[in-house]
């Protein structure tokens, strides 16, 4: 009894997050499981806003609005409702003010779900002109992209389902199976640190969390806001477990030459920081998986080499 109702939690949370073809972003709506958001801050459109300096700028200028890539299926962060095709979460918000005070009108994004492995493929190509979604700072990737920010720091840390009671930190993950999402930097770490562990990936977080509620896999490794989302929906089946072992500041990728526009979305972050904007965001979104707003983390804005 206790695997068919666990059968029945994980399609009940794989509908919640499935997938849906890609469209313009609108008004966020709430998670369709788990704690729900109250009313979504707005964001002070910058009419008079220019960056001519800014390729990217120009173009979205040009076609009269902003593509932004994210993800789809990190509950309070990105994530897609199924029914709607709208998009809601943190890194939704950050999309939104960063659009705000680039001039363009938050409602006119045209949100793309981008997988993580394909995250710099999309910068570099203009499929894309910002990416907002859990996209962890490093010296590797800023060899291929530039980023502003960061924005949040957040640490990896492992999701187990609630009576799991061998696995406390990744120094018990000898013989286990632990999944994690193709390209991600918690599948690297995974990899090298522990080898011991047997490492699986797919493209989505959801797919790792549906095979550890099938019993298909031990744990789920990725940074702990997305698992602590992923526990808040079915608190009595999920639990993350031990503290996070790494530091991971989110940032704002953007095509690798585009100081300017890098540069603005400095400012804009900042700004947001200072208006309260961010912790409005924040506590209508991310707060609800049960963590208090932290101080953001200082900006990094550094010069290319």
């Amino acid at each position: 009894m206790r695997r068919i109702r666990r059968a029945i939690t994980a399609l009940a949370l794989a509908l919640a997050l499935l997938p849906a073809a890609a469209g313009c972003g609108k008004e966020g709506s709430p998670p369709v499981k788990g704690p729900q958001a109250e009313e979504l801050p707005t964001y002070k459109v910058d009419t008079g806003f220019r960056l001519p300096e800014s390729p990217t700028w120009r173009r979205a200028e040009r076609r009269g609005h902003l593509t932004v890539g994210v993800k789809e299926d990190q509950p309070y962060l990105g994530e897609k409702d199924p029914a709607t095709g709208r998009y809601s979460g943190f890194d939704i918000e950050i999309a939104k003010m960063m659009a705000a005070s680039l001039g363009f009108q938050p409602s006119t994004i045209r949100f793309r779900t981008i997988a993580s492995a394909n995250r710099e493929t999309a910068l570099q190509n203009g499929q894309i002109d910002y990416y907002v979604g859990t996209y962890t700072i490093n010296p590797l990737r800023k060899r291929q992209v530039g980023f502003a920010g960061p924005y949040y720091m957040a640490g990896q840390s492992l999701l187990v389902r609630a009576d799991e009671d061998d696995i406390h930190g990744p120094q018990d993950l000898a013989g286990k199976t632990v999944c994690s999402v193709a390209g991600s930097t918690p599948l690297q770490r995974i990899q090298s640190d522990y080898p011991k562990a047997r490492a699986v990936a797919y493209d989505t977080y959801s797919v790792c969390v549906d095979n550890l509620l099938s019993y298909q896999v031990d744990a789920v490794t990725t940074d702990n806001v997305i698992l602590l989302g992923y526990a808040a929906k079915v608190p009595d089946e999920l639990k993350v477990v031990g503290k996070p072992f790494s530091r991971e500041p989110y940032g704002i990728g953007v095509p690798r030459h585009d100081n300017a526009l890098r540069f603005a979305l400095d400012d804009a972050l900042l700004a947001h920081e200072r208006n309260g904007d961010w912790k409005r965001a924040y506590n209508a979104t991310l707060g609800l998986s049960g963590v208090p707003a932290p101080k953001p983390p200082p900006i990094d804005r550094y010069q290319t080499r």
